[in-house]
């Protein structure tokens, strides 16, 4: 070839019978892929330090407490940057966007073994690759809502978090079995060839120039009143809702199931290679759910509104039931099972609440989704000093923070099920 540059034809464009040159799954094109395999990194990037935290605390002499920070400190910088990632990605080239923020987190990434021993620099690392990171979700919604047609759309987003799962699956795996230092130099290069792969593809070079954004300035005329309708529909809000405490109990699995294996179990380190577990299952179901929606939805054996709350209900109270189980096991494989149950219910969400945001509001999936995003990124600042205080001072207790997560998921199902929809509201 002549050229690096990856010439594609736009996702389901009839004129074209080019087709992508991942031809063993002509169902996706390379925006989908490379979206996917963004996310892939975006979430190892966020497995590797709550399996890294207890050697780079001993190493550098912090506390429970300072843990607890340093865990919360990527959320930080992660909610910050939703919303505002969300705009400048409709506004300006989502491609460029997109670029710019993995580049930006992945060197935050290579730089972490070299500012651990400060314990504010560290923190500072944390929160900007939770500014990068907090750009990517909303703008791979953005670059996939203009180009997957609405038949394939569950799948396209399935696919989405199921990378996001493969990522934390890979990163558990291999984490515990080096050197903690080592795990940031690999995942963030991997990060920077992904830059590469993305500079020689022509995705987004033909998107449309319209944004969520500017098409909402023009449909009214108060750009209050337009914002306002974001935060005050109650379907909005209940998928708000549903991801929040979906998050819950996903970050504090993420946070700290590698901590736990280990005070509570005394596991070695290839009883906690098997905390990858969890997401292996995510993954397989994420997928799984996405293309059996789909095909249960264009078969007509379920109504779109029916997909949606029965995968939220599956994906919020199954995780809860397997959440307590898990809670007073005494039996390290056990518990393992157990949690890995759990994160694989909540995979049926992605065919839940998590692809409602291109039913309810498809011109504006992208802020909507980086509103719910933002939301959901609250447990991410909560469970990292909260289940430390409280293990603390209930004398090494976990179950009362498996319990809260429990307790939230089943609020968050009544609420979906009550406000829910899937017509057009925005």
């Amino acid at each position: 070839m002549s050229s690096s540059v990856v010439n594609l034809p736009a996702y389901g464009d009839p004129h074209s019978s080019r087709k992508s040159p991942l031809s063993w799954c002509q169902e996706l094109d390379l925006a989908i892929w490379l979206c996917a395999f963004a996310n892939f990194i975006n979430s190892a990037d966020r497995v590797i330090m709550p399996i890294a935290i207890t050697s780079l605390s001993t190493d550098n002499d912090y506390t429970l407490v300072q843990q607890g920070w340093i865990l919360s400190a990527f959320p930080a910088g992660y909610i910050s940057s939703q919303i505002i990632g969300s705009c400048i990605s409709s506004r300006w080239s989502s491609r460029r966007v997109l670029f710019i923020v993995v580049m930006l987190w992945s060197l935050s990434t290579v730089v972490t073994p070299f500012v651990a021993s400060s314990f504010y620099l560290l923190v500072s690392s944390r929160i900007i690759l939770g500014l990068g990171e907090g750009f990517g979700l909303p703008t791979m919604y953005h670059i996939l809502a203009e180009g997957v047609p609405v038949n394939k759309r569950t799948s396209a987003f399935a696919y989405l978090t199921a990378s996001g799962s493969a990522g934390q699956t890979i990163a558990a795996i291999i984490c515990p079995l080096l050197y903690w230092k080592v795990n940031f130099y690999v995942f963030g290069c991997l990060g920077l060839y992904w830059c590469l792969l993305w500079n020689n593809s022509n995705v987004g070079l033909n998107s449309s120039s319209s944004s969520d954004s500017v098409l909402l300035l023009h449909k009214v005329k108060s750009p209050f009143r337009s914002w306002d309708r974001f935060i005050r529909l109650s379907p909005l809000l209940a998928i708000y809702v549903a991801h929040f405490c979906m998050n819950w109990t996903a970050y504090v699995i993420m946070h700290w199931l590698p901590t736990y294996l280990r005070l509570v179990f005394s596991a070695d380190p290839s009883a906690i290679s098997l905390a990858a577990l969890p997401y292996v299952i995510n993954t397989v179901m994420s997928i799984g759910t996405g293309h059996a929606v789909d095909s249960m939805l264009n078969s007509g054996r379920i109504s779109l509104r029916n997909a949606r709350i029965y995968s939220t209900v599956l994906g919020l109270v199954l995780p809860a039931a397997f959440l307590v189980a898990f809670a007073f096991v005494k039996n390290v494989y056990l518990a393992i099972i157990l949690i890995s149950m759990s994160m694989g219910a909540l995979a049926f969400n992605a065919a839940g609440h998590l692809s409602n945001h291109v039913d309810v509001a498809p011109k504006f999936s992208g802020i909507t989704f980086a509103i719910s995003n933002t939301i959901a990124t609250l447990p991410g600042l909560t469970v990292g000093p909260l289940t430390a205080h409280l293990v603390i001072s209930s004398a090494g207790l976990w179950w009362p923070s498996f319990i809260i997560a429990a307790v939230l998921n089943v609020i968050g199902s009544v609420i979906y099920i009550r406000f829910a929809c899937t017509e057009q509201i925005l």
